[in-house]
């Protein structure tokens, strides 16, 4: 039995999944209550035996001696672990683990298939992985949050705004243009982008997750597939890999 965390800067998403990957538990919860959490689900799931972590930041020391006292195995994912797709960064080591984590998910969850992964947070993420099981690589970008507030630091009288449904095209005060500018402009990037990869890779699978994807569903409707856990399913996947590496 398996935990997955994925490590963000104030909350933390975790699931509890079996060894062939049936979800048990998934929850979000704020990182200063991890550990508490995690002890309550040792208790609670007596096979809880191994757990592979996907972080923002370097490992949290007191946090790695405590998962090292807890379970027999602790994986944190870096650009050194063995995964199950080849690849092609030039600069691993600065590559983001939740990224490698949702191509394995996404690799996995559709094997043999071209797929643009898109990760909507505080940066929209692009990451290509090949029906070969080639990553690629991809892009990064401002996500929805961070260009209202760069609108709002880097000018004098601009406000800070935020996401809101049914934006039109055509802003008729400086609210509504910002909220035009911000979410119809990100909607024509990944539209765009999306048609650039379609005309290099036929067949393309699109996945989004990350906290903004339910925006990005409902505004390009059913020319992608959402998975809002691709980054735990891909930790599972990259643990099972893992534990085969080592029996080697």
């Amino acid at each position: 039995m398996h935990l997955l965390l994925d490590l963000g800067n104030t909350n933390a998403k975790l699931a509890v999944l079996t060894d062939s990957g049936e979800k048990l538990r998934l929850e979000r919860v704020p990182a200063a209550a991890l550990q508490q959490v995690v002890e309550h689900l040792r208790k609670s799931y007596s096979e809880l035996k191994r757990v592979a972590i996907s972080s923002v930041a370097k490992p949290d020391a007191a946090l790695d001696a405590y998962l090292q006292g807890a379970f027999e195995l602790v994986l944190w994912l870096d650009h050194t672990t063995p995964i199950p797709v080849t690849k092609h960064y030039k600069t691993p080591a600065t590559l983001g683990n939740d990224r490698v984590a949702a191509v394995v998910g996404a690799a996995h969850q559709f094997p043999k298939t071209n797929v643009l992964v898109i990760d909507a947070g505080t940066c929209i993420t692009y990451d290509l992985v090949t029906a070969s099981g080639d990553y690629l690589g991809g892009s990064i970008s401002p996500g929805i949050q961070m260009r209202y507030k760069s609108l709002h630091t880097f000018t004098a009288r601009l406000p800070l705004l935020g996401l809101q449904e049914g934006v039109e095209l055509i802003g008729t005060s400086t609210n509504t243009a910002m909220r035009s500018g911000v979410q119809q402009g990100i909607l024509a990037e990944v539209r765009g982008i999306i048609s650039a990869y379609q005309g290099q890779f036929p067949d393309l699978k699109v996945v989004i997750t990350g906290g903004d994807s339910e925006f990005f569903v409902k505004a390009l409707k059913n020319s992608i597939f959402a998975d809002p856990n691709l980054v735990l399913n891909g930790l599972n996947v990259i643990l099972n890999h893992y534990v085969t590496y080592l029996s080697r």
